[in-house]
């Protein structure tokens, strides 16, 4: 009986828990993408300290540093963003010619005729207003601005504060646990740290991949199409599929044949086999240690609770959850749960030495 109540409890803990981040997500994803960003930048701040420098004086470097990356990646978006806006009414005829065949197949599958279609899509666009739209198109620009602006400003307080934040769940630990507290306080951040710097490192080299094989087949601002792809695998199984989809389209509405589609797709297939089998074993490693039906799972939750936010974070934060169910003895279950079972108890493998080195 004792048992079933402790479950039950569990339970009504974590329903609450959810509800609680889904109700709260306006002002907790802001803080919860700062905080594990932070961490990326922890090490280089320590860095600059010991160089001398000041906590505010090398935590607002950092802050900076931060900002001239993303502004690149933005600036390298638009640059090749440009290329395709020259070659837009190319692009349109190319989709106007697709659209009429694809209503000549519907014609000849399911027998509605064009005058019948055409029909359908006025009744469906005349629901909406144009007005609304553009408002709450510009209402979403508004409150991405003021996120960003957000999350950067408590990235800042984040590293400047971070000793001060330490303290502060130490002192919630008895003392005879403040030990141990420490060590898991600290594992948790590096898993943290290993598993954006690692993905980042990741990320650039798919850059690169995607670039190359893009560029081969003849894509029309491969760049750009490289830039996204690689952007979109901070979301684990859904980013890589969503960027080469975006490319085909790209490629149909720039009026590629079927070996260019073929070529895009064997690109894909190759960059995924390098990085499935070389690049994540090699560069992010097994910081995150979590078995693939539960990194599904918290994507799908994380999407269901905050979004977009809500799938990048998911995978990082299950990771520092794990680490904390791994020295909880309660919670011991829970992080087996979610974790993988080691299959090797030595590393012999030559990629397993060369995954020490970048592990270090």
């Amino acid at each position: 009986m004792a048992r079933l109540q402790r479950c039950i409890y569990v339970l009504l803990f974590f329903i609450l828990s959810f509800a609680g981040l889904y109700f709260a997500a306006p002002f907790l994803i802001p803080v919860t993408l700062a905080a594990v960003f932070s961490m990326l930048f922890i090490k280089f701040c320590n860095w600059l300290e010991f160089k001398g420098m000041g906590r505010g004086a090398a935590s607002l470097l950092c802050i900076i540093s931060f900002i001239l990356a993303i502004s690149l990646i933005v600036f390298l978006l638009i640059w090749q963003l440009n290329g395709l806006v020259e070659n837009i009414d190319n692009m349109k005829q190319h989709v106007i010619v697709l659209f009429s065949n694809f209503q000549h197949w519907i014609y000849e599958k399911a027998g509605i005729d064009l005058k019948q279609q055409q029909e359908l899509i006025e009744g469906k666009s005349a629901q909406g207003e144009s007005g609304n739209m553009l408002a709450g198109f510009a209402g979403k620009i508004m409150d991405i601005l003021l996120n960003t602006v957000l999350v950067l400003v408590y990235m800042l307080l984040f590293l400047v504060y971070r000793s001060h934040i330490k303290k502060f769940i130490l002192k919630l630990v008895p003392g005879g646990e403040k030990n141990k507290a420490d060590g898991v306080v600290h594992q948790a951040g590096k898993v943290g740290q290993r598993y954006l710097s690692g993905l980042a490192a990741m990320i650039g080299v798919l850059w690169i991949m995607y670039g190359i094989g893009f560029s081969i087949v003849g894509v029309e601002s491969a760049i750009f199409f490289a830039v996204l792809c690689g952007i979109l695998e901070i979301i684990p199984f859904v980013g890589n599929l969503t960027g080469t989809s975006v490319t085909i389209l790209a490629v149909l509405a720039q009026g590629g044949d079927s070996r260019m589609v073929i070529g895009v797709l064997v690109t894909y297939i190759l960059v995924q086999f390098i990085q499935t089998y070389i690049l994540e074993p090699l560069i992010v490693g097994e910081q995150v240690n979590i078995n693939p039906l539960f990194t599904i799972l918290a994507i799908v939750l994380g999407e269901m609770i905050w979004g977009v936010a809500g799938m990048v974070l998911a995978i990082p934060l299950l990771g520092m959850l794990k680490i904390v169910c791994d020295h909880v003895p309660d919670l011991q279950p829970y992080g087996f749960l979610i974790g993988t079972e080691k299959q090797r108890s030595r590393k012999t493998g030559v990629l397993d030495k060369i995954k020490i080195i970048f592990n270090k």
